[in-house]
C-alpha cells in the first residue's frame, strides 16, 4: 500500500511512525474546542456577583461535561482508526479531514449548544461518527472486517436519531437523549459494537499500532495542558495587574508546570513501550483511553479553576470554584495513577495521599480567599513531583511491566 492512498486498505500492526501532519493539524482544532469548553463552564459559574447558585453550578457543569465527552468521542474514534489502519492512506485522510471540520464546527457551537446551536452542534458529531464506518466499509473492501464497520454504522446511525431529535428539543430532554446516545455509544464500544445478528467483536483481539495510538494520547494531553496555559494567559491580559492577579497568574502557571511534570515521571515517556509490552495492546489502548479522558476532565477543571481565581484572587470561593479548583488536580491524579498501574502494574502511594489530603483541606477553603485555594493545590502537587523525582534519583529508568 503506497503512502497517498492508492492501494487498498488493510489494517496494521506495523510501525507507522508518529502522527501525520493532518493528525497534528487535527489536534490543532481541539486546542479551540478546548477553549470554548472551559469559555461555557466560565459563564455558568462567574456571575456578575462573583457568586454562584449550587444546583445551576452543577447542571451547568453536567452539561458541559456532555459537550467535552462528545468531543472527546470524536477525537478517540479518530485515533484509533489511524492507529489501525495506515494513516497516510487516501482514505485515512480523508476521514480525519471530515472529523476536523465536524469537530471545528461542534467547537463553535459550544457555547450555545444547549440554546440556539443544538442542530449545529448535533449534526456536525453525528458526520462525525457516521461517516467513519462508512468510509472504512469502502475503503476496505470485501474485507472480513467489514461486518465490525457495518455494526459500527449501525450504531451510530440509530444514535444519531437520538442526537438530532435532542437537539430539537428544549434543554432538560436535550441533555437526556445525548446523554443516552453517548451512553448506548460508550457500552457498544465496550461490548465489541453488538448488533442483533451481526455478532460482536473481542476488542483484546484486535490489531492496532500501539505505539502510534500511545504517541496520540501524549499528544492530545499536550493539547489539553497547553489549553489551560492559554485560559491563564487570556484571564490575565484583560487585567487587572494588581499583586493579587499576578499572583493568581503565577499559580496557574505552575500549576501547569508541575502537571506536565508528573505526567511524565516516568509513565508518561514509555506508553509506547507499554503497549508493545502488552501482551493484548488493543485492551491497555483501550484502557489508556479511559485515564487519558479522566486527566483531560481534570485539566479542564484546573484550567476553568484558575481563570476563576485569576478573576477573583481574593474573593471566599464558592463551592462550585472550589470544586474546580481542587477538583481538577484530583481527577488529574486519580486518571495518572491509574495511568501508571496501566504501565507498571502498581500505583505510587504519593498520588492517593495527595488525593486524600486535597479533599481534607477542601471543606476549609470556601472560608479563605481564591487564591489561598489555589496555592493548596500547588503545594500538593509538587510534593507529589518531589516524592517522583526521590523515588528515581540514584536508580535506573524503571521499565514497562503493564498487567494486560
Amino acid at each position: 500500500m503506497a503512502p497517498g492512498g492508492k492501494g487498498r486498505l488493510e489494517p496494521t500492526t506495523e510501525a507507522i511512525g508518529r502522527a501525520t501532519f493532518l493528525e497534528l493539524f487535527f489536534d490543532l482544532v481541539y486546542v479551540f474546542a478546548l477553549t470554548r469548553i472551559t469559555a461555557r463552564a466560565f459563564e455558568d459559574l462567574a456571575l456578575e456577583e462573583g457568586t454562584v447558585h449550587g444546583w445551576s453550578a452543577v447542571t451547568g457543569s453536567a452539561k458541559t461535561l456532555l459537550l467535552l465527552l462528545a468531543l472527546w468521542a470524536v477525537w478517540q474514534g479518530t485515533a484509533w482508526t489511524t492507529s489501525r489502519y495506515d494513516p497516510r492512506h487516501g482514505w485515512l485522510q480523508s476521514i480525519v479531514i471530515t472529523a476536523l471540520v465536524a469537530s471545528m464546527v461542534m467547537g463553535v457551537a459550544t457555547p450555545r449548544a444547549f440554546t440556539t446551536a443544538g442542530l449545529m452542534f448535533a449534526a456536525a458529531y453525528v458526520i462525525a461518527q457516521v461517516s467513519r464506518p462508512l468510509i472504512l466499509l469502502i475503503a476496505l473492501g470485501p474485507h472480513l472486517f467489514r461486518r465490525l464497520k457495518v455494526r459500527m454504522a449501525i450504531i451510530f446511525a440509530a444514535t444519531g436519531v437520538l442526537w438530532i431529535v435532542g437537539a430539537l428539543l428544549p434543554t432538560d430532554p436535550r441533555v437526556v437523549l445525548w446523554t443516552a446516545a453517548l451512553l448506548a455509544e460508550y457500552l457498544a464500544a465496550r461490548f465489541g459494537w453488538p448488533v442483533p445478528g451481526l455478532g460482536r467483536s473481542t476488542i483484546s483481539r484486535w490489531d492496532i499500532a500501539g505505539e502510534h495510538l500511545a504517541d496520540r494520547y501524549q499528544q492530545f494531553f499536550l493539547v489539553a495542558l497547553g489549553e489551560t496555559i492559554l485560559v491563564a494567559g487570556f484571564a490575565y491580559s484583560k487585567g487587572p495587574y494588581a499583586t493579587a492577579h499576578a499572583v493568581a497568574f503565577g499559580l496557574a502557571l505552575a500549576t501547569t508546570i508541575v502537571l506536565w511534570r508528573i505526567y511524565i515521571q516516568r509513565a508518561g515517556q514509555i506508553l509506547a513501550e507499554a503497549v508493545k509490552k502488552a501482551r493484548h495492546p488493543a485492551t491497555i489502548g483501550r484502557s489508556a483511553a479511559d485515564t487519558h479522558l479522566v486527566m483531560v476532565i481534570g485539566l479542564a477543571a484546573v484550567a476553568i479553576g484558575y481563570e476563576l481565581v485569576i478573576d477573583h484572587p481574593l474573593e471566599p470561593p464558592p463551592p462550585a470554584w472550589v470544586a474546580m479548583v481542587i477538583g481538577g488536580p484530583v481527577l488529574f491524579l486519580a486518571g495518572r495513577s491509574r495511568f501508571e498501574y496501566e504501565v507498571f502494574g502498581r500505583v505510587s502511594p504519593s498520588r492517593w495521599i495527595a488525593v486524600l489530603v486535597l479533599l481534607a483541606v477542601t471543606p476549609l477553603l470556601v472560608h479563605v480567599a481564591a487564591l489561598a485555594a489555589a496555592a493548596a493545590a500547588v503545594v500538593v502537587l509538587v510534593a507529589v513531583a518531589v516524592a517522583d523525582a526521590r523515588r528515581a534519583r540514584g536508580h535506573p529508568p524503571e521499565a514497562a511491566a503493564p498487567p494486560f
